[in-house]
């Protein structure tokens, strides 16, 4: 099972470096991430083992975060076409993505609409 948590960092230097502190002397690795800064503020997408002691881990740092979400993360190939036809399967399935970026072990990972939707399409995810 994999978690994704959505954080919040002021756009300055060093709240990266905090957050990731935060969850390493916790125990926690970040298994993917994603993010971008706009309007002062920094949103990262973390892929996690265990979304709920992120989260705690986070809180007590005092960095703002986001409920865990379950999502899929799906083995993929280093090919063109790969997101295409991942994406097709869900969308078959009747899911909508709503949230996308790849992990450091070659991973693809969706956020969708309605997990039960997807089970049978990528194996469980």
């Amino acid at each position: 099972m994999a978690w994704d948590v959505a954080v919040t960092l002021e756009d300055r230097p060093g709240t990266l470096a905090a957050m990731g502190e935060a969850l390493g002397n916790a125990g926690i690795n970040i298994d993917g991430v994603c993010g971008m800064a706009g309007g002062g503020e920094g949103a990262i997408h973390i892929l996690v083992a265990d979304g709920n002691a992120a989260r705690e881990a986070l809180t007590a740092a005092g960095i703002s975060s986001g409920e865990p979400r379950e999502v899929l993360a799906i083995a993929c190939e280093d090919r063109p076409g790969e997101l295409g036809r991942l994406a097709a399967k869900a969308a078959a399935a009747g899911a909508n993505v709503d949230l996308v970026y790849v992990t450091m072990d070659q991973r693809v990972v969706f956020g969708v609409d309605d997990l039960s939707l997807v089970g049978d399409a990528f194996g469980g995810g």
